[in-house]
């Protein structure tokens, strides 16, 4: 028996990175999984995967930042499988560690729609579907650049999921509702590869590393994916309103 059998699951972010491997270990525990993302190459490239490999799954091309597409996954999701049981609001960008008198108000707002107001969406419009079947877990993506040490957008954006877990969970306590977040330390992904890591502000991600044992192990998307697949089971079934960091210990700073 897999733990997240005849589960229906949304993994927005869902075909790179830790949402990819999310999908993939929620497939391989027996749940019915549906991942959201804009880039529609990538989408069937994940969806042929892990199909190939046994699991059922498939894609939705949507932009999470834009509510009527938050709208239509949900919507659609349930037309097709009648319910969502569990939900993963990974989808997010980095925001290059820029501090704020080097980050202009595009990019800010770019960031914050990105990484806060699509897990609001998202949120708003399945517990509106999980209500109705009296149950649900939802687990957000956070990470712990929202202690600050990142750059201001992603800082603030990601201390905004928090709070938005901790004030949610807050109002489905008394429910079988569950509302959780996975606080990524530093893990490899497309997000923070090389290429990626060379357009950051050099100067400011340095003075932010001073804060964090950046000498620790890093971990790996597969483990984010096993933290996540534990908020979503059965086994957190009394767990709600809980920010868990995988991150070996860097934010014990």
């Amino acid at each position: 028996m897999g733990r997240l059998d005849n589960k229906i699951a949304i993994v927005t972010g869902g075909n790179s990175g830790i949402g990819r491997a999310t999908a993939e270990l929620f497939a391989r525990e027996g749940a019915t999984v549906v991942i959201a993302a804009r880039r529609a190459g990538e989408n069937r490239a994940t969806v042929a995967e892990i199909t190939a490999q046994g699991g059922v799954i498939s894609a939705v091309e949507a932009d999470v930042t834009q509510p009527a597409d938050c709208r239509r996954l949900v919507d659609g999701v349930v037309a097709r499988h009648g319910r969502i049981d569990v939900l993963v609001n990974n989808a997010g960008i980095a925001d290059k560690h820029r501090r704020i008198t080097f980050c202009d108000e595009e990019w800010y707002d770019h960031v914050v729609r990105t990484d806060q107001y699509s897990v609001y969406y998202m949120m708003k419009y399945a517990l509106a579907q999980m209500e109705r079947a009296g149950s649900g877990s939802i687990i957000n993506i956070s990470s712990i650049g929202a202690g600050g040490v990142a750059g201001v957008a992603y800082s603030a954006a990601k201390a905004a999921v928090n709070a938005m877990t901790k004030n949610t969970a807050l109002q489905y306590s008394a429910t079988a509702i569950r509302i959780n977040a996975v606080a990524p330390g530093p893990t490899p992904t497309p997000l923070n590869a090389p290429e990626a890591v060379a357009t950051f502000d050099q100067e400011f991600a340095a003075l932010t590393a001073r804060h964090i044992d950046v000498g620790l192990p890093t971990a790996d998307v597969c483990d984010q994916a096993e933290a996540i697949l534990f908020f979503a089971s059965e086994a957190a079934k009394a767990i709600t309103g809980q920010i868990l960091y995988v991150d070996h210990g860097t934010s014990l700073y």
